[in-house]
């Protein structure tokens, strides 16, 4: 019943705005208007190609409607014949200026095909705008086939310029320029623009210097005016058209209108019909409706889009008919309203430098622009056959290990340069000559860290350049790592500034991973540092040039080389040697779930029992698909998750979930999509994912594959390079997600089915695998999501977009379970874990000891299913994007006192914290105090509060790092609350459905 009342519903609106599912219907239906003197120019419905499929189908698509339209188009003065929109992302899957060259070759072949064939029909054709990333692209593609010489005497190629754009004039004298260049002449469609909330979001997420669009009405109003005379002034080559609903628009043209034969106004269908009959009818101005063509499949985007732009409280059309706004403000001059205001400035929307108040955003670069990708040329240019030396960089003196040659993943033959290891000498002489940074007051190391991300910046070229050669990565993963280590820098020195004069731990080990060699090696420097620790940064074997360099940098800004030491070299030797030194006073790390349990261990054994471990590690990180879903965008955000980045993040999408129902004709466009992508060098704009790190990992990727070769799996493969530590972007096919018995850290997606009742039994396997640092879905089901999130144990939530990129203090990120120990990297409590609260010490526990069987018991009885959410944050983004930060209760707290005293305490502040508990202390029912020995077997508990004598605590602290799985902390003192708390971060775009309708609504 509700399907059929929402069908007829999108049916009635799409006869409103749609002429007709094909072009022979739309004609017919529009051949009254047609007789009153309106023309047409017919739109083909349909999102961009996202294959090569795809493109063939609208090419097709295309021709076919310009041979239809050909039968109609019977006069001799073009302006009375039909037309027909063409996009060009409609025509070529890869539609990118990264793709420029193969642009060029296949986009103008085949529009070029298509513009012939409108010129013997003696028709309109008009290339439609896109978004501004595009526009270059779009120049270069117009020129080139306007070249065409079997196009000459044919006046109907059209452009449409959007006034929303800051270069909307510049385009016009561009325009006129080529014309009289080639002596030709040309029609320009003149509209305000159809994409202004989605280019204000692009500018905000890449950190770009400004915006490419004005951000106020009015300004959007006053440059089609003035654009508007602009082209009324070009008429000897180019034929204007002018879209608008807009009635002070409409009058200001008439007015300035040299000749009212001279151009024409257009429609949207649906829209604007009494405006613009009554100027045909008053002034016998030409008309021209818009008119899409497609099926009900097609409508929705198109129609969400109408309904956003139209609904807005600023848009004519809705104020039009709203008898609270004042005729005079309906009608009023954009150039009063603008007043002696900045043009393009409107208080609804932040600047992308400004997204985070006084912490500012990180700089960006726009791989879609010709100047930002010159600069980055050529600030790389010196750097790409260069060799770099690094080597462990110490307070006292160096001994120095072994010497290793260091190798580009992509290239055998490119040496990056050459690192000398540290040996244990190094490691002990950097123990005994480190030091804290406590002299220094918190805005001094705040300002110091602020100066590091200051000189990342400034040195982008030489980073970019050891990313790429070192690390494999291609030159979108490298702005984006660069971004997020300079995020770090300025918001962990926002925090530790805020924390003032803290409780400094001491010296911190940082071990930081490979695929993340400057960006998450900054993170945990910088957070150790703004607290006020020392550091020892032990960075992977892989990449220890990129951190090599960046701890330079730090050294440049002003942090003393006895507080920031520099120790690589082998894992087995430094960080070994660092994981269980008592003089270190916390492990940081980042990296694979077995590492981190081995690290755990060596503190229990060798640290003091208040030492964190600090831990981010893996993910069998799943999405769901329903549906409801919008393929084109869920397969973009899969393709992105699963392979950017060669699949290796810790985020990335491995296990792919398809609702049965679209099963089949998702996987075929997924597959299209993926013989798209670009493997190979890093370096090139061009590629899309480089190599993995290293031959070993290769291997290991290569034997997983090889299994499900065997057993018949492998749904999709692509054609990757020869040499180099390459593997192809590879989908397998499973049951689910228990089919996976490990991370497989490389570009290989898995996938399996469910049906529609079946959705909470997924999620039940999602939880059972013991992980849970990332999941993303994508449904337009409110209910349905919530259904899943509010029942997932996982740190970091995505819906309606990819499941990778976590934004510094917009998506704090970590994960819980097997897949890390929390606080959130990029989050509020991060840097407050590195200071340090007294432990609490009264004395050991006496008594009589809880049966194991009992406390079992008791364990089981106080589990609840779901975790209490205690608050809720909302944290900054950019627009058209929610991000909500909530803390739970962790679950149990064994509270072991181990005084009563102690036990009641620990019992209520687990309590207000969200937290189960359960109590084995002096006086409890289940004993007076619990064999240390029992932590090690016992399950069901989720944190153990004991406040004891240090033997007392090493003894628990060995006992829990023996567990297999998961980390389960110990709280001895004050922290007992903070480690009560857990994260999960969900992040939804809210633009999903076509459009951001608070934006529109508010900028006026």
């Amino acid at each position: 019943m509700i399907r059929k009342a929402v069908g007829q519903a999108i049916r009635e609106m799409g006869h409103q705005f749609v002429l007709g599912r094909t072009i022979d219907e739309a004609v017919k239906r529009g051949a009254k208007l047609a007789k009153l003197g309106y023309r047409f120019s017919y739109d083909m419905l349909g999102e961009a190609a996202l294959t090569a499929g795809d493109a063939r189908t609208y090419f097709d698509a295309y021709s076919a409607a310009i041979r239809d339209l050909g039968a109609v188009s019977t006069s001799q003065d073009i302006r009375e014949n039909p037309g027909i929109s063409v996009k060009l992302s409609a025509l070529h899957p890869r539609y990118e200026f990264g793709q420029r060259e193969r642009v060029l070759r296949e986009l103008v072949a085949s529009t070029r095909t298509l513009a012939r064939q409108a010129a013997k029909a003696g028709m309109g054709f008009n290339i439609d705008a896109e978004e501004a990333d595009r526009l270059d692209l779009s120049l270069d593609v117009i020129e080139a086939v306007l070249r065409d010489p079997d196009l000459a005497g044919w006046d109907g190629f059209g452009v449409v310029v959007q006034a929303y754009s800051k270069r909307a004039g510049p385009i016009l004298d561009w325009l006129y320029t080529l014309t009289k260049s080639l002596d030709r002449r040309i029609m320009v469609r003149l509209v305000k623009g159809a994409y202004w909330d989605s280019e204000i979001k692009r500018a905000q997420v890449e950190g770009l210097a400004g915006f490419p669009v004005f951000t106020r009405k009015a300004a959007t109003d006053a440059s089609y005016i003035l654009c508007a005379r602009a082209l009324l002034g070009m008429g000897d080559r180019i034929y204007a058209q002018f879209a608008t609903h807009n009635a002070h628009t409409v009058a200001a043209i008439v007015e300035m209108a040299p000749d009212l034969q001279g151009f024409e106004f257009q429609r949207l269908q649906g829209m604007g019909e009494t405006l613009h009959r009554l100027v045909l009818a008053r002034e016998g101005t030409r008309c021209r409706i818009y008119a899409p063509v497609g099926t009900h499949r097609d409508l929705l985007a198109y129609l969400v889009r109408r309904l956003l732009e139209n609904g807005a409280n600023s848009s004519f059309v809705n104020q039009i008919v709203d008898e609270d706004v004042a005729p005079e403000q309906v009608a009023a001059d954009p150039f009063s309203v603008i007043g002696d205001g900045e043009l393009s400035a409107s208080g609804a929307v932040l600047r992308p430098g400004d997204l985070y108040a006084e912490r500012r955003n990180s700089r960006g670069w726009d791989l879609h622009e010709r100047g930002d990708v010159e600069e980055i040329t050529d600030a790389r240019a010196g750097f790409q056959k260069a060799e770099w030396r690094a080597e462990a960089m110490i307070a006292g003196a160096l001994a120095g290990g072994e010497s290793v040659a260091v190798f580009n993943p992509a290239d055998g033959s490119d040496q990056v340069g050459e690192l000398r290891m540290a040996c244990e000498q190094d490691a002990e002489e950097a123990l005994a000559c480190g030091r804290d940074w406590g002299e220094a007051l918190p805005e001094d190391r705040a300002n110091v860290l602020r100066q590091v991300a200051d000189l990342y910046e400034e040195n982008f070229g030489e980073l970019f350049a050891l990313l790429a050669r070192e690390a494999g990565k291609t030159p979108a993963d490298a702005i984006s790592e660069l971004r997020e280590a300079v995020d770090f820098l300025r918001y962990y020195a926002d925090e530790g500034q805020g924390l003032g004069q803290a409780r400094l731990r001491g010296i911190i080990a940082c071990i930081s991973p490979w695929n993340f060699p400057l960006a998450i090696f900054t993170g945990q420097i910088a957070a150790a540092l703004a607290a006020g620790n020392g550091v020892v940064a032990k960075p992977a074997e892989a990449t220890s040039i990129v951190a090599w360099r960046a701890v330079n940098l730090f050294y440049q800004a002003g942090v003393p080389s006895d507080v920031l030491q520099f120790l690589p070299g082998r894992g087995a030797v430094i960080g070994a040697r660092l994981s269980g030194d008592r003089r270190i006073a916390g492990v940081c790390f980042t990296g694979s779930t077995a590492t981190a349990q081995a690290i755990n261990r060596a503190m229990a054994k060798g640290m003091a029992p208040d030492a964190p471990l600090i831990a981010e590690t893996g993910g069998l990180n799943a999405m769901i698909v329903d549906s409801t879903a919008l393929p084109e965008q869920a397969i973009r955000d899969i393709i992105a998750g699963a392979f950017q980045s060669a699949g290796q993040r810790c985020s990335a999408t491995r296990m792919l979930y398809l609702q049965e129902d679209i099963a089949e004709p998702f996987l075929n466009m997924l597959f299209g999509a993926m013989d798209e992508l670009v493997v190979g060098d890093p370096w090139q704009f061009a590629t899309d994912l480089g190599p993995v790190i290293d031959a070993a990992a290769k291997d290991g990727i290569e034997a997983h594959i090889e299994v499900a070769r065997a057993q018949g799996r492998v749904m999709k493969r692509v054609v990757v390079p020869d040499g180099g530590s390459f593997v192809a972007p590879t989908v397998l096919r499973v049951s689910g997600i228990a089919d996976l018995e490990r991370e497989v850290f490389g570009p290989v997606l898995h996938v399996a089915s469910f049906a529609a009742h079946e959705l909470d039994d997924v999620v039940n396997a999602i939880n059972a695998t013991g992980f849970g640092l990332t999941f993303g879905m994508h449904s337009r089901i409110d209910d349905r999501v919530e259904q899943v999130t509010s029942r997932l144990n996982v740190g970091n939530i995505y819906i309606n977009r990819n499941q990778i990129g976590a934004v510094v203090g917009s998506q704090p990120f970590g994960g819980e379970g097997m897949s890390g120990t929390g606080p959130k990297a990029g989050g509020p409590s991060y840097v407050a874990r590195f200071t340090r609260e007294e432990p609490i010490d009264c004395g050991s526990a006496r008594g009589r000891f809880a049966a194991f069987d009992d406390v079992q018991v008791a364990l089981d009885q106080a589990a609840k299913p779901q975790a209490k959410r205690l608050f809720v944050n909302s944290l900054p983004g950019p627009t058209g994007e929610s991000n909500q930060l909530s803390v739970f209760g962790r679950g149990t707290v064994l509270c072991l006192g181990p005084t009563r005293e102690a036990a009641l305490e620990q019992q209520e502040i687990a309590r207000a914290n969200g937290c189960e508990t359960v109590v084995v202390a002096e006086g409890s029912v289940l004993g007076d105090r619990l064999d240390y020995g029992h932590l090690g077997a016992l399950f069901g508990f989720d944190l153990v509060a004991l406040w004891a004598a240090p033997e007392d605590l090493y003894a628990a602290c060995v006992a829990l790092a023996g567990r297999d799985g998961r980390i389960i902390g110990l709280a001895s003192g004050h922290e007992l609350a903070a480690k009560c708390r857990l994260e999960r971060h969900v992040c939804i775009d809210t633009t999903a459905a076509g459009g951001n309708a608070r934006l529109l609504a508010e900028a006026g």
